[in-house]
């Protein structure tokens, strides 16, 4: 890789851009169409093939293009590993800054950085977020071969649940091992899934006996496990700021944990707000950023977007740049160290 060149290239871009600006408004938006008309855009994908991130992301390619000035081809790469840690710390340190490439930023990302640092090589309050189609809890989801059907269940009964995980930074791990710690509760996780299908489908097998994603990856890929008079799974807790309205009766992780684990589910809640959507690496010039803001808001509100992701089972509940990094900053500010080591050693204890 050629960072030099990278470097160069940006610079120059917002040079560019920048002297288009203090011509006219107009010169500006030209110049924006100019630097997108007959470009490829890529959206880096955190994990494999048919998953969520994957399916949201084939989704703004189809229909993101058609509100960027110049009406760039948008296309979709995968990087799987690592539990998306691979893609984030990629995006951040040697993606172009020219806003010809973009990622769908895990949900994770600030809970990432702050547990684990040394290996998230990334500042979640430095990314540039262009919004969020959809929020969504983080729900631990266990099958009922082992007749457990809630947390209760599982204590009483103190089996051994077998989690299946995407990677140690997957939600698939951090969340059934924060609640394995704070419960008391048998069980261990395995992870090197390749994401979240994989995973999901580890416990159809029986492999595992359980696993961790938000609700849209449940109810889109194995809707069946949830019906009928004996359902094959059921969902035992969610972890978020507020209950997923389709499931009003699964308890809230900070409401089942013993007092001193209550701020760092408070803490991991904040998985919920940052859903699915587009993030570019810091440095790209604004004077691109707020267009791509612009026509990811245009996307969230058109008809067609809007009934393609109905006809893929996906949800629409959309969310603005500004507002989702205002979330991830004040995420990053408000966590104590103290509350960050807690959760640290609940998730990852020292052997």
């Amino acid at each position: 890789m050629n960072f030099t060149r990278k470097k160069t290239a940006s610079a120059a871009l917002g040079i560019a851009l920048a002297g288009a600006a203090l011509v006219s408004a107009p010169a500006a938006a030209n110049g924006v169409a100019e630097h997108f008309k007959d470009k490829t855009v890529t959206i880096l994908i955190p994990y494999g093939p048919g998953g969520t991130y994957d399916k949201y992301g084939q989704t703004f390619a189809r229909h993101m293009d058609k509100f960027i000035p110049g009406e760039p081809n948008m296309i979709v790469k995968h990087m799987p590993g690592a539990g998306g840690a691979k893609a984030m710390n990629y995006a951040y340190n040697v993606m172009p800054k020219d806003g010809l490439n973009m990622i769908t930023p895990l949900d994770n990302t600030v809970v990432n950085q702050l547990l684990r640092p040394e290996k998230m090589r990334y500042e979640s309050g430095k990314f540039i977020w262009l919004g969020a189609t959809n929020q969504t809890n983080v729900i631990l989801v266990a099958s009922l071969k082992k007749g457990i059907a809630s947390l209760e269940d599982w204590k009483k009964s103190g089996a051994e649940m077998i989690g299946s995980s995407s990677g140690i930074a997957s939600t698939s791990t951090l969340i059934p091992n924060y609640v394995m710690s704070a419960l008391k509760l048998k069980g261990k996780v395995v992870a090197g899934y390749k994401g979240s299908s994989a995973s999901i489908f580890a416990v159809e097998r029986g492999e595992a006996d359980m696993s961790a994603f938000n609700w849209l990856a449940w109810s889109s890929k194995v809707p069946h496990w949830f019906e009928g008079d004996k359902p094959f799974a059921k969902a035992l807790v969610q972890a978020g700021v507020w209950k997923d309205p389709d499931l009003p009766d699964v308890p809230m992780l900070e409401d089942v944990v013993p007092a001193e684990y209550k701020a760092g589910a408070k803490f991991l809640g904040t998985l919920g707000p940052l859903g699915r959507g587009l993030a570019l690496p810091p440095g790209v010039p604004q004077l691109v950023i707020e267009p791509l803001r612009t026509a990811y808001d245009r996307m969230n509100a058109d008809p067609a977007f809007a009934a393609e992701l109905k006809k893929r089972k996906l949800r629409l509940i959309p969310s603005k740049g500004a507002d989702i990094q205002k979330t991830v900053e004040d995420a990053m500010t408000a966590t104590t160290p103290e509350v960050i080591a807690f959760v640290r050693e609940a998730i990852f204890p020292k052997k």
